[in-house]
């Protein structure tokens, strides 16, 4: 064709790098665009995008970081002999971790290499369907054509720039993994509808990935030492099942994490000593209440970062709510060889393995004569929080909604890890549960488990699930013992029953 390249990739994140190796792996011409906005703090980063940079790969380093605080308390009931009190120290661990990051960074410039894709650090926008015109940061414009594109530029934090202060001295997700001094005393303000005082926009992804991340720094920051609130408009984990939600936040309550709930922040102030005033009002009071801080963190959204992309002139059509580009089953935008994949996509999960999968399918139905569609359905995932939450399937509330009460039966257990006994550890919000058809066959049609190791207890089940796995079937699986995850091929009582699911026994 005329056009210089057969795939252009708008987005170096890990749904865009998918598909950018996968059809240079057919032979094809391909290029990707990426570009990082700075933060308003002025925090940037490089090639990965927000999973490897600001997402769950420093996150779960530093959830990693507290685990390791809880251990050696652990450790001394155990026989090890720890001098008290341990200290942490934030730079070292920021450190380490941006090391890292920074080496997965150029690994992924050498992948692009190795496969011969081109790769532009240039903003792009389209100035007609098969032209992008990119923008370096010292200003230098280049022109790239292809025959098919694939739009991949994900979300950035939102900030509540309705209330006074919130811009100038708050951070995000995307400052906080690299900061290099320890943040102090933190509060998290997360509103889980993403509202704004005057405009209440009642659209809620399905999971809302501020909402785990929110959680998920918190916990770390509690787990590290560090004085940390969550104020929250309402409910904690939208989209997730509410009552593994409720499980997850009393846990990180017991745990040191202060919760400031059914409360909003109305301004935010510097004071002399540099800390910050925050101004909150208590919806259930009526009161204004205020506090001091020396980090205010906002976790209320992610927005699609599609601004400057100019898809209103070419075409591409996107949710007017949401920003998000609307894509069919095929990731095909309204503009016939235009796609999008990942966090930009509107009603797809914000998760980083989608993505990858998305795009992978994508370039091989481009360019492999394959024809198979991402199936997004019983996706599992997991929330690391400091008691980790792991799900596949549908929530207790969404298999009621679909097939009525009296034909869901939700068997349930609370247990008690083995390695929490001699630790003297609390087990109280350890817990799991099992949602079922309850016809004949009673099909698994979601599982759910709070406690250690909570993604790797997940990830084998969602195979099961996935092949379609019944009750029956779980039944006659033999658990290995002794692990947390053998209590899930022991669930027996059921929530119908009314009976106490306390495991008792080993």
């Amino acid at each position: 064709g005329k056009n210089e390249y057969d795939l252009l990739v708008i987005g170096g994140g890990s749904g865009g790098l998918a598909c950018a190796k996968e059809a240079a792996r057919f032979g094809r011409k391909v290029a990707v665009l990426d570009y990082v906005e700075p933060s308003p703090q002025g925090t940037k980063w490089g090639l990965g995008g927000t999973c490897v940079n600001v997402g769950c790969i420093p996150k779960k380093l530093m959830h990693q970081a507290a685990l390791l605080g809880s251990a050696l308390k652990d450790a001394q009931h155990y026989g090890w002999n720890i001098a008290q009190p341990v200290h942490h120290t934030w730079s070292v661990m920021a450190q380490a971790v941006q090391n890292y990051v920074k080496s997965l960074n150029w690994g992924h410039r050498v992948q692009l290499q190795d496969k011969k894709v081109r790769y532009f650090n240039m903003k792009g926008s389209f100035s007609d369907p098969y032209t992008i015109r990119g923008l370096t940061k010292a200003g230098k414009e280049t022109t790239v054509t292809a025959e098919n594109i694939v739009i991949a530029t994900g979300g950035r934090p939102k900030y509540p720039t309705h209330i006074a202060g919130a811009l100038e001295y708050g951070i995000t997700s995307d400052d906080l993994f690299w900061l290099k001094e320890s943040p102090g005393k933190t509060p998290l303000v997360y509103y889980t509808l993403i509202l704004h005082l005057y405009e209440i926009v009642v659209y809620i992804s399905l999971t809302d990935a501020s909402q785990d991340v929110s959680l998920e720094c918190a916990g770390f920051l509690t787990g590290i030492g560090l004085d940390t609130t969550v104020m929250m408009r309402s409910i904690p984990l939208r989209g997730f099942d509410q009552q593994m939600a409720s499980l997850v936040t009393e846990h990180m309550e017991s745990y040191g994490t202060k919760f400031l709930k059914r409360c909003f922040p109305t301004k935010v102030e510097k004071m002399e000593s540099n800390r910050l005033q925050v101004t909150w009002k208590n919806t259930d009071l009526g009161t204004e209440e205020m506090d001091s801080f020396d980090t205010v963190m906002w976790a209320v959204g992610r927005a699609p970062d599609t601004e400057t992309l100019n898809l209103e002139a070419i075409g591409v059509k996107t949710n007017s709510e949401t920003g998000k580009i609307i894509v069919d089953a095929s990731e095909a935008t309204s503009v016939p060889h235009i796609y999008a994949v990942g966090d930009i996509t509107e009603g797809r999960p914000e998760l980083t393995p989608t993505a990858i999968a998305a795009g992978k399918l994508l370039a091989q139905r481009l360019f492999g004569q394959s024809s198979e569609l991402m199936d997004y359905d019983n996706v599992p995932t997991t929330v690391f929080t400091p008691l980790e939450y792991g799900c596949v399937g549908l929530s207790e509330e969404v298999a009621v909604q679909c097939y009525g009460s009296a034909n869901v039966e939700v068997y349930h257990a609370y247990y008690k890890p083995l390695e929490f006994t001699v630790a003297e550890r609390d087990a109280t919000q350890c817990y799991m549960k099992m949602v079922c058809l309850r016809e004949r066959e009673q099909r698994i049609l979601g599982l759910h488990f709070i406690g250690p190791n909570a993604g790797e207890v997940i990830q084998g089940f969602a195979l099961g699930i996935k092949c379609g796995a019944t009750y029956p079937q779980l039944m006659k699986t033999i658990g290995i013992h002794p692990t947390c995850a053998e209590e899930i091929t022991k669930l027996h009582i059921t929530k119908r029953s009314g009976l106490d699911a306390t495991v008792t026994g080993c």
